[in-house]
């Protein structure tokens, strides 16, 4: 029930054009475009249909035109980019079809040169799940150990949902690296995986990484560059820099679900050496998902000084900025909005500024909002 009534099926059902639904997978991208009832369903994962497409280039005209179905769904589209010409082809013949296309890698998409139907087609992401689809009442505990992923999230066995994502996170090496031939550095890889997930939420730092890894720096940001196209992780930009104060200018990044990232490091234990950043990690994903899954525009960059001043998470949101500070803690103090203070001063601008926090009851420091995190998405309407 809860993946049927997921918040971006509002933005699917209020359009009339066909659209592209990116998402990592398991984030529940075939079941809500099912849910709309197509007409036509192509499961390119199901591979006696992949082959009879990648076979024949007019199989797709074969199965529509005529007095066949008006909408149509095709998953894992990215198996065949070149489809997406023949979708082409079709919708200017023929206004009346929809398409509902599915696809968990950007990375397939862009090295298949894919047309992606400017003016004729719109594209959504779809993370996992988000506070608003659960009214604000996500399981903390389970969406800091085992993640948000619909299926698992809403598994109720603990151990049904390690061994799931045991599963994920061997299934992304081997079919994500070794299949498509991303590099013949398998080993490699592995080890730049583990690296990278054990420093989720950290500023990026490519030589570390491959120092770290054992393997050359082009290695690693070719490495980083295929876990950002396949959608696995989300880079968090600097802020704009200032001629009045230095910003130290280097990006951030978070991994696109907790329970994934746990799964990579083979540690599902929220301990209180890991909880500030899995705190973190959550925090950025459910602010990111959330804006996505509503249609708002979200810009997310990060803030610190030269002097070590920092904020985890400015927010561009629909015209409004909010600073945020994530802390993992349920006792917040004057030394934890020092940042925020930082920020203000800086920027000279209308803003919110809020620690997000682990506490159940709203609160204001020194003119700082302290909110339990889902409360500061429900404030921010996500």
């Amino acid at each position: 029930m809860v993946i049927l009534n997921r918040n971006i099926l509002n933005i699917i059902k209020n359009s009339s054009k066909s659209l592209l639904l990116l998402g990592p997978r398991q984030t529940g991208k075939s079941t809500l475009l099912r849910a709309l009832h197509p007409e036509l369903v192509i499961d390119l994962a199901d591979e006696r249909e992949f082959l009879s497409f990648a076979r024949n280039p007019g199989e797709i005209f074969a199965r529509v035109e005529g007095r066949g179905p008006r909408t149509i769904l095709i998953d894992e589209v990215q198996r065949i980019p070149s489809l997406l010409n023949s979708i082409q082809s079709l919708l200017d013949r023929d206004k009346s079809l929809r398409f509902f296309l599915s696809g968990s890698s950007a990375r397939k998409l862009a090295r298949g040169q894919a047309n992606l139907l400017p003016g004729r087609i719109i594209s959504l992401k779809l993370g996992p799940l988000v506070a608003a689809e659960l009214d604000y009442r996500l399981n903390e505990g389970r969406a800091l150990g085992t993640g948000t992923l619909p299926g698992i999230y809403l598994d109720e066995s603990q151990s049904d949902r390690l061994a799931v994502l045991d599963s994920y996170a061997a299934t992304y090496v081997r079919e994500e690296v070794q299949a498509e031939a991303l590099t013949r550095n398998l080993e490699g890889f592995s080890r730049f995986l583990f690296v990278a997930a054990s420093r989720a939420t950290d500023f990026l730092d490519y030589t570390k990484l491959a120092n770290t890894s054992s393997i050359t720096r082009q290695s690693a940001i070719r490495f980083f560059e295929i876990l950002e196209e396949t959608l696995i992780v989300h880079r968090c930009d600097a802020f704009a820099k200032s001629g009045k104060r230095r910003l130290v200018q280097h990006p951030r990044y978070f991994f696109f679900d907790n329970g994934v990232l746990n799964a990579l490091l083979g540690n599902y234990t929220v301990s209180d050496d890991r909880i500030g950043m899995l705190f973190e990690n959550l925090v950025y994903t459910q602010l990111l998902n959330s804006a996505n899954s509503t249609g708002k525009r979200i810009r997310i960059t990060n803030y610190r000084t030269e002097h070590g001043a920092e904020v985890d998470f400015v927010c561009e949101l629909e015209g409004e900025v909010w600073a945020i500070e994530a802390k993992a803690s349920r006792n917040i103090g004057r030394d934890d909005i020092t940042g925020l203070k930082s920020f203000a001063d800086f920027y000279k601008k209308p803003h919110r500024a809020v620690v997000a926090y682990m506490g159940a009851h709203a609160k204001r420091i020194d003119g700082v909002d302290v909110l339990p995190w889902q409360d500061l998405l429900r404030a921010m309407k996500i």
